[in-house]
């Protein structure tokens, strides 16, 4: 029956994917790159940032492995492989959620305590259920050969397992469509209160600074909260189609372009993280700029403005710290 059905995974497919891979392995480790070089970038949600790129990170590698060995049938190193990739690809999904959570309730709620308080559960939930799922499936053998029906030649859920939709659903699936709904309505929620917080401050901008107010981080910050939930679903849409296409038997699913795209935006999110919060973000980038090209310049970062500024971010305070939707933005845009 795999036989049968295996969907042909074509050298120019196979030269994309794994570039994409490479892309991602690479976007992944430079943002982790970043968050260790500079102290005053480790903030919370860029903490959160870091624990998806490391799924990122280690999704990419297992989908390239997958893709360079373009497996045929069932063996230790497909079922070690569709293990990782089973696990990191479902915490992946849980980071997203959770970084969208944190933003509401930092944001909208107004409260950094409750925020950091969940930080915790986001660890056992991240980290622990995916867990659990990948050992749960390969304890019930569940894990291994798919013939590509749902993936670009890597392993997966075993394609001759009666309950496989099952065990599609608990590894990936189900997670996939429920970050569908919450993202687009976390962002949503956050996108209208920072609208509402601008407006109510918009007429006493004049009396507060005799300058215009530049909106440029205000701008970059809402167009990220825009752009976030799109590209998880364009990049997530195409594995879903060919999942539905599965259980409606429709040959549509072996098409070469949605079998391309779908490789690409399986394995194109660490890429993607890093575009939007690393080469997007003006301050990190004419960092790397001053590190790559004038390596003297990395002083300027060392200035006692900053110092200062990390100084006071150390000192202990019981109080609420600011959580304007202002502050923010120019924090992570």
């Amino acid at each position: 029956m795999a036989e049968t059905n295996r969907t042909e995974v074509h050298v120019y497919e196979q030269v994309v994917i794994l570039s994409s891979c490479v892309l991602s392995f690479f976007g992944s480790l430079l943002i982790i790159c970043t968050f260790a070089r500079w102290p005053d970038l480790r903030t919370t949600p860029r903490k959160l940032l870091v624990y998806l790129s490391v799924t990122d990170l280690l999704s990419a590698l297992s989908y390239f492995y997958g893709v360079l060995k373009s497996f045929k049938s069932d063996s230790g190193d497909c079922i070690a492989q569709g293990a990782i990739s089973t696990f990191a690809n479902t915490s992946s999904f849980f980071w997203t959620v959770s970084i969208a959570i944190y933003l509401y309730v930092f944001i909208v709620k107004s409260s950094q305590r409750q925020a950091n308080n969940l930080v915790l559960y986001f660890h056992l939930i991240s980290w622990g259920v995916p867990f659990a799922i990948t050992v749960a499936a390969l304890s019930l053998h569940k894990i291994g050969y798919d013939a590509s029906e749902v993936s670009v030649g890597w392993c997966w859920v075993n394609i001759q397992a009666e309950d496989r939709v099952l065990w599609m659903l608990l590894t990936a699936k189900i997670w996939e469509f429920i970050a569908y709904v919450t993202l687009p309505v976390l962002y949503l929620l956050i996108k209208i209160h920072i609208h509402r917080a601008h407006t109510a401050l918009s007429e006493y901008r004049p009396i507060l600074t005799s300058s215009p107010v530049s909106q440029s981080p205000s701008s970059m910050a809402d167009m990220k909260l825009t752009i976030i939930p799109i590209i998880f679903i364009v990049l997530r849409m195409w594995s879903t189609i060919r999942f539905l296409l599965l259980l409606t038997d429709s040959p549509a699913g072996h098409n070469p372009v949605l079998v391309t795209l779908h490789g690409i935006g399986n394995t194109f999110q660490g890429a993607a993280n890093c575009i939007m919060f690393v080469l997007l973000t003006p301050s990190i980038r004419s960092r790397l700029v001053a590190q790559l090209c004038c390596r003297g310049q990395d002083k300027h970062w060392r200035s006692p403005s900053v110092s200062q500024n990390r100084a006071s971010a150390n000192t202990p305070s019981h109080r609420e710290e600011n959580t304007s939707p202002q502050t923010w933005e120019n924090n992570e845009a």
